[in-house]
């Protein structure tokens, strides 16, 4: 059989593979409520929901009717969510909708990843590996495949990538024209527009006139122009969400905290694997090669900068990092049958008979496989636990549904026991505003909250506390959100802030059964509270 065609069936067999994951995984994370399925996505992709809810309901993109405050940093996908909301679904639905089109992104995706391999070699184990790693990577699809916006931003990372390696030393607009847009999904794509930006001015001197025009051009007007937008719809310079995950934290204390993520992340990777990507520089020194490895190192400087993210006692690497991993994926695979073809060369004897050449060539290619097969499961053992392994191959609920399990039950139940134009206070503000959208919801850790937003933060800054600061959930103020705002419904306060929410909640609010194994905070004698459906102990 032609080994081009060999080499297409094959890929085909793992993309439907993939794609059979990808309805399996689906399935999964939704829900079945009293013969209603509600499929319910990462709470943060919940909180642009919300504001894609108001906006295609001529609201604006609000979190509430008549507050303008941009809790979301994603405004291109939370405009796809807009969309998705004009259409007669209903809340239970919309995000399989998101769900489908995250699966879908992260499908063509592999077909990207297949390209960029076949730019730098030819070898089937390393198209097949490659793709196949970032198929079945759990943070990537956990994120992908669960609404947030790293499926859309992977396929465009993916997609300059390929179009510049593509287009060998000649000048190609659209990279520039996808980045751009890029950062309207998220305005951090910065950062790889940045990097890719430098290498080809660099590197390209014949075209250096059209780099400088063409690529700080549009990112001048990319940014520049939603930061406009912003200030005259939000009078703000800054998403609130920046003012809140970085104001008021020392910059000292940011980065550390941000490469103890990295460190733990490489740690719990395998050192090894984490570093073999970069031993292609052995065999190979250009601009080509050093694209991919450039823009994962700016993901990785990137995140330390910021601090990290919130969840990486999750494990794997975090929403910055993730959108670049198909690029490591590349390249680990890439530098694994290199290094393997030389120990094969080196093993090699100059009066080998053609047999021993052929023990030899079988010899490294099983060594690869094996090498396959544990990567993969390192890979997916995402904090050194086997509980991840089973979340990946559904003999476990996946990772971060049985929050949205329990965010679902309590909204439903609040839905029961208040009237509209209630007033509700969250921890995790995405799934149970989104689905109470006539609800008056409170963020207590102050995403929708510039109040919140502005403030330092309140958590423990010493460097024995590092590995347990967590961005964009160490702000809160009780006397604010409890004493003034006065909510109907508090669903749970800031963990380890019992003794500071005490003198509110014993004051003014009834601690009451709402649901099956479901307590919440009442205020006292509250309109907006239907009582003979509530059960107070």
């Amino acid at each position: 059989m032609n080994s081009k065609i060999l080499r297409n069936i094959l890929f085909g067999l793992l993309v439907l593979g993939y794609i059979h994951y990808c309805q399996r995984y689906l399935a999964a994370t939704s829900f079945m409520v009293e013969g209603k399925t509600y499929y319910v996505l990462f709470d943060d992709a919940m909180i642009s929901m919300r504001y894609a809810y108001n906006l295609a309901h001529g609201l604006g993109p609000v979190w509430n009717a008549g507050e303008r405050v941009e809790g979301y940093t994603n405004p291109l996908w939370m405009g796809i969510m807009a969309i998705v909301h004009l259409f007669p679904i209903g809340l239970n639905q919309t995000g399989l909708v998101i769900q489908i089109l995250g699966a879908s992104f992260l499908t063509l995706n592999l077909f990207l990843v297949k390209g960029i391999v076949e730019a730098f070699t030819d070898d089937l184990f390393a198209m097949l590996s490659a793709t196949a790693w970032i198929a079945f990577y759990a943070p990537l699809n956990s994120y992908g495949l669960l609404g947030m916006e790293v499926s859309l931003l992977a396929l465009m990372l993916s997609f300059v990538i390929w179009l510049i390696l593509k287009s060998d030393n000649k000048f190609n607009v659209w990279a520039y024209i996808i980045l751009a847009t890029s950062t309207l999904v998220r305005f951090d794509m910065a950062v790889p527009y940045l990097v890719i930006f430098a290498i080809l001015l660099i590197t390209q001197k014949e075209n250096r006139k059209r780099h400088l025009i063409w690529g700080l051009g549009l990112l001048i007007l990319s940014l520049g122009g939603q930061t406009l937008a912003r200030y005259l719809y939000y009078h703000a310079w800054l998403p609130n969400t920046y003012y809140l995950k970085v104001e008021g934290w020392p910059l000292t204390l940011r980065i550390l905290r941000g490469l103890y993520t990295l460190v733990h992340f490489a740690y719990y990777s395998n050192w090894v694997l984490i570093l073999l990507p970069f031993a292609i520089f052995i065999f190979r020194r250009d601009w080509k090669v050093a694209l991919p490895a450039l823009v994962f190192m700016g993901q990785a400087a990137y995140s330390v900068y910021v601090g990290g993210d919130a969840w990486e006692n999750h494990g794997g690497a975090n929403r910055y990092l993730v959108i670049a991993m198909p690029l490591f994926f590349v390249l680990l695979s890439w530098s694994a049958v290199e290094l393997l073809k030389k120990a094969k060369e080196q093993l090699t004897a100059k009066d080998a008979k053609e047999y021993e050449g052929k023990i030899l060539e079988i010899g490294w290619r099983v060594v690869f496989l094996a090498l396959f097969v544990f990567s993969i499961l390192n890979f997916n053992a995402l904090i050194g636990e086997w509980k991840s392994i089973e979340r990946w191959n559904f003999t476990r609920r996946p990772d971060y549904v049985a929050g949205s399990d329990r965010n679902l039950q309590v909204a439903l139940a609040i839905e029961n026991v208040t009237i509209p134009g209630a007033s509700v206070a969250v921890i995790g503000a995405g799934t149970i505003p989104y689905l109470l959208p006539d609800r008056y919801a409170i963020d207590i850790l102050g995403k929708a909250d510039p109040y919140i937003a502005h403030q330092n933060v309140r958590t423990p800054m010493s460097l024995d506390d590092v590995p347990f600061m967590r961005p964009g959930h160490m702000k809160w103020d009780y006397a604010h959100t409890f004493g003034q705002l006065k909510p109907d419904v508090i669903v749970s306060i800031w963990e380890g802030t019992d003794a500071e929410a005490a003198p509110y909640l014993k004051e003014r609010y009834v601690y009451a059964l709402i649901g099956e194994k479901i307590k919440v905070y009442l205020l006292k004698d509250s309109p907006n509270v239907l009582w003979e459906n509530v059960m107070i102990k």
